[in-house]
């Protein structure tokens, strides 16, 4: 059950706000459609109830609010808007990387294909999608965790007759094995037919909360469409002859040329035209939408709790429109909706404040319960029955207005590091970046051969002294990059809770994944170029080093700091380009800066430093410690490295500073 309590949203500069004091439930094992027009409140209603936007008031799903519910998305199936998901990833690839998102085996996915009929889709590619499929795959992402809950917002927008009618089948479906189904329209037709509790909004109020039958009598009455060149003159006689023959005839001027006639039919409408030879384009019977005139307040107004307030007399039904019948006519069956049993007292929609009373928890009730036990009883026999008690203390006013909904941001994924596997193996991007730096660095080894004046080390790793960094770092940065600002453009988990969180599981997983990527990257480039410089000059330029071990760990910390910097610089910016210039300004701006600390006079040096700790040790370095950690610091003694160092840790500071602030908050 989803029981929503005085969603608001926040005031919109001069405008009123778009949702003011919403509430409603959307029972059990029923469809619930909330009905109104373009910008009524029901895309606002929805992310207030999804804690994705800022505003007041509480949503419980089966009691608890979305915050409160550990698993968000095995509770909750959302469906807003288009799926969001990268271009050129496959419908299947999507599906298997929410399934390592919300913890759900892999085999899921291709479940959730058949329930939608999309099986045959599942190697297309998401920006090839037409709007019928994007559908259906969204409604598989909502479904992928078996949820209790279905949130969707104009599930059938766009859709053919076909594919609605398929679409209210699942969703019917669902509601039929004990799940709770909510879905916004504009359509009243489509809310009449599908849904078993129709809930209207109107400039972001609630004007009726009534069941399916209660809400077709009373919105979708029969109707005789009329088209005519004189309209307005037909409207006066028909509503002249209903006076006449005392009967309940509604006329509504749609526009300059169509009316909308109730109570009447095409026989009665077209003998009038007829006798007083009036044109007539269009006579025929429909069931239409009776529009807005109909409002039901559906909770305690405020004359019932403040004492009714003099105002001003009304116009009649017959002064406001000359074309509807006398007021001595019976008229339409008014609505008799029932209001939701747990709703607080609200505002009605002709008034503008509200009273909002919260529910008492089990530790208030808890309070109460120990201080009564602590009251004196009221005995006559004893010493303190004729004392005059003080008087209590008045009770601290209730608040007048719902709770702030806080935007809380997604958790992380149930399995991260098979999560960021799928995500980065799921595009064509990675394959071509690391192709085309195979071929850059093989360019560039070459070239270097040619000239005979690199030394070894740098020869093989294609890195000349006119270039900031080898291809290959270039390349493990964009990489990295791409681990989070191509998700903060294409978010993963829209279909959880919005955009991809930047928690430290994920962060780890991402750094893992990343230093794997760039280990793999910088062996392949290594050994193309020995292959390509033995291919075209021979065995002369392919010796090993001498000092081939530190300078291979110096090479893949190079590489692997770079991929980290740009994950890091993607993560804090949320963008791919600044991961990217974040590796570019290690060399250009940062190195600069290193140096010029280290060429200043000096008095003292760090010379035999891993000797001293040898010595400060109380046992002996195990299997020669000593001299890895030599090694290490030699590396980060140099320029690059310690620059290096330098920025993956004002990164990563500023990392940490972007995730605990809004816990902070």
């Amino acid at each position: 059950m989803i029981q929503a309590f005085g969603l608001t949203s926040n005031p919109r500069q001069e405008l009123p706000p778009a949702v003011d004091d919403v509430s409603f439930e959307a029972p059990t094992g029923r469809v619930t459609a909330l009905l109104g027009a373009h910008a009524s409140g029901k895309t606002t209603a929805v992310r207030l109830m999804l804690e994705l936007q800022q505003g007041r008031g509480i949503t419980h799903f089966r009691g608890r609010p979305l915050h409160r519910i550990p698993h968000p998305s095995r509770e909750v199936g959302v469906l807003l808007g288009e799926v969001q998901g990268h271009p050129s990833r496959t419908v299947r690839g999507q599906l298997r990387m929410l399934c390592a998102a919300v913890g759900v085996p892999v085999q899921r996915a291709d479940e959730v294909l058949e329930v939608v009929g999309i099986v045959s889709l599942r190697e297309q590619r998401l920006g090839t999608l037409s709007r019928g499929m994007d559908r259906r795959l969204g409604l598989a992402c909502a479904l992928l965790a078996d949820p209790h809950t279905l949130v969707l917002d104009a599930p059938a927008d766009g859709l053919s007759a076909r594919e609605s009618k398929w679409l209210h089948g699942i969703l019917r479906a669902h509601a039929s094995l004990g799940g709770t189904v909510l879905f916004t329209t504009d359509d009243a037709k489509e809310a009449a037919r599908t849904a078993d509790r129709v809930v209207s909004l109107e400039s972001g109020r609630v004007i009726a909360d009534q069941g399916v039958a209660d809400f077709s009598r009373t919105r979708l009455r029969p109707r005789v469409a009329v088209r005519s060149p004189h309209a307005a003159r037909l409207g006066v006689l028909l509503a002249k002859e209903a006076r006449a023959t005392q009967r309940s005839v509604e006329v509504v001027n749609e526009d300059g040329n169509r009316l909308s006639v109730y109570g009447s039919n095409c026989a009665d409408v077209g003998e009038t035209a007829f006798r007083h030879s009036i044109l007539v384009h269009q006579l025929a019977d429909e069931v239409g939408d009776a529009g807005p005139a109909v409002r039901v307040p559906v909770r305690v107004r405020d004359e019932e709790v403040r004492g009714p307030e003099p105002t001003a007399p009304q116009a009649t039904g017959a002064e406001a429109s000359p074309l509807a019948a006398e007021p001595s006519e019976p008229a339409a069956p008014s609505v008799q909706a029932q209001a939701p049993a747990c709703t607080s007292p609200a505002r009605d929609s002709s008034h503008s404040t509200s009273t909002f009373v919260p529910l008492p928890t089990d530790a208030d009730l808890d309070g109460v319960a120990s201080r009564a036990a602590t009251l004196p009883a009221d005995d006559p026999d004893s010493e303190t029955s004729g004392t005059p008690s003080a008087p209590a203390p008045p009770p601290a006013p209730l608040s007048p207005l719902p709770p702030p909904i806080t935007i809380h941001p997604a958790r992380s994924p149930l399995r991260p590091l098979r999560y960021e596997v799928r995500r980065a193996t799921g595009i064509a991007t990675g394959y071509l970046t690391a192709a085309a730096v195979l071929v850059a660095s093989a360019i560039v080894a070459v070239l270097l051969g040619r000239t005979g004046h690199t030394p070894q080390s740098r020869l093989l790793a294609a890195w000349p002294q006119e270039l900031p960094l080898p291809p290959a770092a270039l390349g493990a940065g964009l990489l990295g990059a791409f681990a989070f600002g191509d998700e903060f453009r294409h978010p993963a988990l829209a279909a959880d809770r919005g955009t991809v969180p930047r928690r430290l599981g994920l962060l780890c997983a991402k750094l893992a994944v990343a230093a794997a990527i760039a280990v793999l990257l910088a062996f392949l480039v290594v050994a193309s170029d020995v292959l390509l410089l033995h291919l075209v000059y021979g065995e002369e330029l392919t010796e090993v080093p001498a000092d081939w071990l530190s300078t291979s760990a110096s090479w893949l910390a190079l590489v692997v700091g770079c991929a980290w910097a740009g994950v890091l610089a993607a993560g804090v910016f949320r963008s791919t380009t600044a991961g990217l210039a974040a590796v570019l300004a290690v060399p250009v701006l940062v190195v600069p800066v290193v140096q010029k600390a280290l060429e200043g006079p000096s008095v003292r040096t760090a010379a035999g430093l891993p000797s001293r700790l040898r010595d400060l040790a109380l046992v002996h370095w195990p299997f020669g410690a000593e001299r890895f950690l030599a090694a290490v610091l030699r590396m980060i003694a140099q320029p690059v490295g310690g620059a290096l160092m330098l920025s993956l840790t004002a990164l990563l500071c500023a990392y940490l500073l972007t995730v605990l602030r809004p816990r902070a908050r």
